[in-house]
């Protein structure tokens, strides 16, 4: 591999011994792991886990062996179950096994999206999981930042001047297609940078003219560049968001003072909640991948032809959304209309209510606005089904 992605790749399979030890010399993991078995005495938990490390040699192998568990659990904890509708890409191959993807989704949760999606695709017999683009920004410690590369993890850089930015942006598209291409890996990345706090998930135009930067064949046409990644539009749906209450506190805490921004903690603590909150049931269905249209789209001049291609990709994706009582009775009760009424019961809007009520009582900020923390919440569940009519016009 070229030395210049060495600043933002994942290890490679030589790397993952020396990665694990270092992990394991590392005061603040150590202080992290003391949290979940107490009662362990350090030199107990890292002779236990230098024999479960036995055998790994690529970060697949060590997903397998140590992040697999773990997910399953929270799945298992934490869910009401997962599926993976992969009917579309069976669709169109003979076998979607000897296929690599770029999956482009929306995006819900800083971790669990890509987590459970590799898990899925292990589940589904797919030869490998995905690699993931994390930005900076989350990786505040040095055992989050080897910890995720030892996952198959990319660096995303945050924060850049312009000049940095479009530096940035060129070598991880021409990681991105390295990966694809040479490494034969998956990829997962998000429609936009960040979560959609509303759940209005649309994809930046941005994410797709970066993606298209990095074709090793010169003088490669947008499209020519996005059909080597085989990108495949897929949309996850959480019957219930654990963050939504804190997405609500921080659209009051961006209303009262438009100057503010989480801080370090605050990202802290919405991985905690996202990990450890209840989800309810949880839906990951691909669309076709785009290269089966996107020749449709070919001839359009550079901005028009991006501008089409996230439209299109929005249809997908709105399209393939899992809907839930919960999300038609945000709908009926924001519009005020009884539209998807035969699609709950009275039961269930006692369950929304009792849910409602319980994550509002969460939010404990100066002038706590009820009304606009609930109606933020209710948006959240509310826009994916606006969305979906839209897109089923």
């Amino acid at each position: 591999m070229s030395s210049e992605f060495d600043e933002i790749r994942p290890y490679e399979a030589g790397e993952m011994k020396q990665a694990f030890n270092d992990l394991l010399n590392d005061r603040q993991f150590s202080v992290m792991l003391k949290g979940f078995v107490p009662w362990l005495p350090k030199g107990l938990r890292n002779g236990l886990l230098k024999l479960l490390f036995i055998g790994v040699k690529t970060p697949l192998d060590f997903q397998k062996r140590f992040m697999k568990p773990i997910v399953w659990h929270i799945i298992h904890k934490h869910t009401d179950g997962t599926r993976f509708d992969d009917a579309a890409l069976r669709g169109n191959h003979n076998s979607p096994f000897d296929k690599r993807y770029t999956f482009v989704s929306n995006h819900r949760d800083i971790v669990l999206d890509s987590a459970f999606l590799d898990v899925l695709l292990v589940k589904a017999g797919y030869p490998t999981t995905v690699e993931i683009g994390i930005g900076d920004n989350l990786l505040i410690y040095p055992w989050i930042k080897r910890l995720v590369r030892m996952n198959k993890a990319f660096t995303v850089r945050r924060g850049l001047t312009a000049h940095e930015m479009m530096r940035s942006s060129q070598l991880m598209s021409r990681y991105i297609h390295y990966a694809v291409t040479q490494k034969q890996e998956n990829i997962w990345i998000a429609q936009r940078e960040g979560r959609a706090k509303d759940s209005d998930d649309r994809t930046q135009d941005s994410v797709l003219k970066m993606l298209a930067m990095g074709s090793a064949t010169p003088g490669a046409s947008p499209a020519d560049s996005l059909r080597e990644l085989n990108i495949v539009p897929l949309t996850i749906s959480y019957e219930f968001d654990p963050c939504d209450y804190l997405k609500a506190q921080e659209f009051q805490q961006k209303r009262d003072n438009p100057a503010f921004k989480k801080s370090r903690q605050d990202d802290l603590d919405n991985m905690k909640t996202g990990i450890f909150g209840y989800k309810g049931r949880v839906v990951y269905r691909c669309a076709a991948p785009i290269n089966t249209w996107i020749d449709e789209l070919a001839d359009l001049p550079r901005n028009e032809f991006f501008t089409a291609l996230s439209r299109r990709m929005d249809r997908q994706l709105h399209g393939n959304y899992e809907f839930y009582p919960c999300n038609y009775l945000a709908y009926d009760e924001l519009e005020g209309t009884s539209r998807f009424s035969g699609l709950y019961t009275p039961l269930d809007r006692q369950r929304f209510e009792v849910y409602l009520a319980g994550q509002l009582a969460k939010i404990q900020i100066p002038n706590k606005d009820e009304a606009f923390l609930r109606e933020r919440m209710l948006t959240m569940y509310a826009n994916p089904v606006r969305n979906y009519l839209e897109a089923h016009k």
